[in-house]
């Protein structure tokens, strides 16, 4: 748990004329990004939950320490009105390429030991700036789930010699019953064990620990993955769909670490067209999760939402 009351006065969904990820037009009135034309934006937050300089916390009845970490806003591109389904292949495998990047900058300070980059979409998921943009947390520890799925895949590969993830993969492709897309690099599904409607994971087939393993065809199979994903959330309704995208790799501890898979979460919070679902008792106080709709069956609607994606540039 990170303590941060000064968010409490993070600009808050600002009228389009002050947009303040947009490029800036007058010098005079800056917003967070200059002037010119750049692909995509990568900036401190100016409201983070952590920063390297935290120190001294207040005196507590618990043990606590500095919230020391790293917050970065990664603006996906200049136009406002854009998502990451409307974005070219090319700017998409440039994103990839950002959050390795980062992963490489960030992650090379000693202090941090895991990097998540990730994207809250919709003002159902709070997000405060509409214009398309993600976010980088990265922790002086691995944090909770990516440690319990950690443990897991350790685990695993100890007792099998192969990944986790890899082998679920595996599975998903032969039973072949909730895959929205798939080629000799990258696959994105509907998970077996999915605890939320439409939830739906990204990944490479072949395995990789970090952003900074991928090949350039993994990379490109991602992308494409990643649009079909996105431009099939947004075939479901007649609004923009909301949701959670999180990118969980290996801790950025210098240990090699076979066993860890880079992969995507989809975390959407709709039940039906109408009515939105949200973690209640029984996830939140007993980690148990109640999905309302099998798996197969949101992913035969997302498997009947056609989409076009443009054809890949040749390696």
């Amino acid at each position: 748990m990170a303590y941060a009351s000064h968010r409490q006065g993070r600009t808050f969904l600002p009228p389009p004329e002050y947009n303040p990820l947009a490029p800036t037009i007058d010098p005079r009135f800056p917003s967070e990004l200059p002037q010119g034309k750049y692909d995509i934006g990568v900036f401190d937050n100016r409201f983070p939950s952590m920063t390297p300089l935290a120190h001294d916390p207040p005196p507590c009845i618990v043990e606590t320490l500095p919230a020391n970490g790293v917050c970065e806003v990664v603006v996906f591109t200049q136009d406002p009105l854009a998502s990451l389904g409307s974005l070219p292949l090319d700017y998409l495998d440039l994103l990839l390429q950002v959050w390795a990047d980062r992963t490489r900058v960030v992650g090379g300070n000693p202090q941090i030991k895991y990097v998540l980059p990730f994207e809250n979409r919709g003002v159902e998921m709070g997000v405060t700036l509409l214009h398309p943009h993600g976010q980088i947390y990265a922790y002086p520890f691995v944090p909770p789930v990516p440690a319990r799925m950690q443990e897991r895949q350790e685990a695993y590969y100890r007792e099998n010699q192969r990944g986790l993830l890899q082998d679920l993969i595996e599975k998903e492709i032969a039973d072949k019953q909730r895959i929205l897309y798939l080629d000799e690099y990258a696959i994105a599904f509907v998970p077996v064990c999915a605890r939320y409607p439409y939830e739906v994971w990204v990944a490479p087939i072949q395995p990789v620990a970090t952003f900074l393993d991928l090949t350039p065809q993994q990379r490109q199979g991602l992308a494409r993955a990643l649009k079909t994903v996105a431009l099939k959330y947004d075939g479901l309704w007649s609004r923009p769909f909301p949701y959670l995208m999180a990118w969980f790799q290996a801790p950025t501890d210098g240990e090699a670490h076979p066993e860890s898979h880079l992969h995507a979460e989809f975390y959407p919070p709709y039940r039906t067209q109408d009515r939105l679902k949200y973690l209640a008792g029984t996830e939140l106080a007993a980690g148990m999760f109640a999905n309302d709709a099998l798996p197969e069956e949101k992913a035969k609607d997302l498997q009947a939402v056609v989409v076009t994606i443009e054809t890949p540039v040749e390696l």
